[in-house]
């Protein structure tokens, strides 16, 4: 008999990466017979099966004025403490009221217990646990550890006692081998490495009539290269990079960026504007037609695409990035069978790039080298269609939902002593 799956997160919503391998995993649970349900601040999941409550979005504006009095800066006023245990009191009641609707089971709080941009939330998941004792996969995607803004603060206490927490009813998943390390090494917890994954068993449909203009309508002229920057305007994404290899390269391209800024404010946002600029590329910003549903057209005429849109009329995807957790877009970019600029950042590195796959790299800037590997790809088609060939099948054996489906299985097992009609 299946089990019913709470996801608990600050949002399930949009193409960010949390939302992306939530759904995911989701997948795969409900075809092995299990019920997922979502709690979150922001949700665009089957409604019938979701709570929202703005309390528990980063982007709420009591928790964007908390964050302000807690991080960077060593001082946790009396006050301060006293508005995260009632946000937190609320928030933990939530829980207990989504739990109940829905009869769950299961918890997994998706990056909640990891990033700490809303302390009462991981707060008040720690709490609910040690009240309930309830089975919890905690999946861990980005360690405050691993981000600098995070690391001056005055909540210390909460963040090693909830950030992420220990319960024996609790399972702890990472999605790269060195978040595996740090966990253990920072916290004596053993974690479960599932790497983010794409439907490889499945390929994507091959493009249709619907795209058949998208270059001109994004802009673009019909013998101009789309480079696509599939990511949000955030500065470790690096679209400096991206910038200035448009820059150099011998025939007409222009870049797509597919997302906006995001969490993390409009400074960078303004110093890609202007270095695109002061390059002289053309660039465009592509997030008011790009949606992650489904496609439709707008009151004035213009087409909206999806990802999967751009990505099969992309000409090559960009992805200089300084940091990722794991690096959705690469596996994106492997899943359409294009080729991928990649910033040897460190789990492409350490992870992925030992596994064979094949990307034209950069070693945090753009050499003369980079650009002739490029050129070389872009122009001959036997090289570029043998590169994403191989990545596809290296996909397949690496990245596939078969890997989530076996690891969830064995968790599912060590909690209840069978896999309960499927995983």
């Amino acid at each position: 008999m299946g089990k019913n799956i709470g996801f608990i997160s600050l949002r399930f919503a949009g193409t960010d990466g949390v939302s992306l391998e939530t759904s995911k995993w989701a997948s795969v649970l409900q075809e092995e017979g299990h019920e997922c349900f979502y709690l979150a601040g922001e949700v665009d999941t089957p409604p019938e099966r979701s709570m929202a409550d703005p309390l528990l979005h980063f982007q709420s504006p009591i928790i964007k004025d908390l964050n302000k009095r807690i991080f960077g800066r060593s001082l946790r006023t009396k006050e301060t403490t006293e508005v995260i245990y009632e946000l937190k009191k609320a928030i933990k009641q939530k829980i207990y009221d989504f739990v109940n609707k829905f009869d769950i089971d299961l918890i997994i709080p998706e990056n909640a217990l990891t990033i700490p941009l809303n302390i009462p939330l991981g707060i008040a998941i720690t709490d609910f646990i040690a009240e309930t004792t309830i089975p919890t996969i905690a999946h861990h995607h980005d360690f405050f550890w691993e981000r600098k803004r995070f690391l001056r603060n005055a909540v210390w206490d909460y963040l090693n006692s909830c950030f992420p927490p220990s319960f024996p009813s609790m399972f702890h998943v990472v999605i790269n081998s060195s978040g595996q390390h740090q966990l253990g090494l920072r916290t004596g917890l053993a974690g479960i490495l599932i790497p983010n994954v794409m439907d490889f068993e499945n390929p994507p449909d091959p493009p249709d009539e619907y795209i058949s203009d998208l270059k001109k309508n994004i802009g673009l002229e019909e013998d101009e290269l789309l480079f696509l920057q599939p990511t949000r305007i955030v500065q470790r994404k690096g679209i400096e990079h991206a910038i200035e290899l448009v820059a150099r390269m011998k025939r007409k391209a222009a870049l797509v960026v597919s997302h906006a800024s995001g969490d993390e404010g409009y400074a960078y946002y303004d110093r890609v504007r202007d270095y695109i600029k002061l390059m002289g590329v053309k660039a465009i910003f592509a997030d008011d037609i790009i949606t992650d549903k489904k496609r439709f057209i707008r009151e004035d005429g213009r087409k909206v695409y999806t990802l999967e849109d751009i990505y099969n009329c992309c000409d090559l995807v960009t992805y200089p990035s300084v940091f990722e957790g794991f690096g959705n877009a690469f596996l994106e970019a492997i899943y359409y069978k294009k080729p991928i600029f990649v910033n040897n950042y460190s789990i492409y590195y350490y992870d992925i790039r030992p596994k064979g796959f094949r990307a034209l790299e950069m070693e945090d800037f753009v050499s003369d080298e980079t650009i002739a590997n490029v050129e070389r790809v872009i122009t001959n088609k036997e090289v570029r269609d043998r590169m994403v060939f191989k990545n596809y099948q290296l996909g397949l054996k690496y990245y596939s939902y078969a890997l989530v489906r076996t690891r969830l299985r064995h968790i599912m097992t060590a909690i209840w002593g069978h896999t309960t009609g499927g995983v």
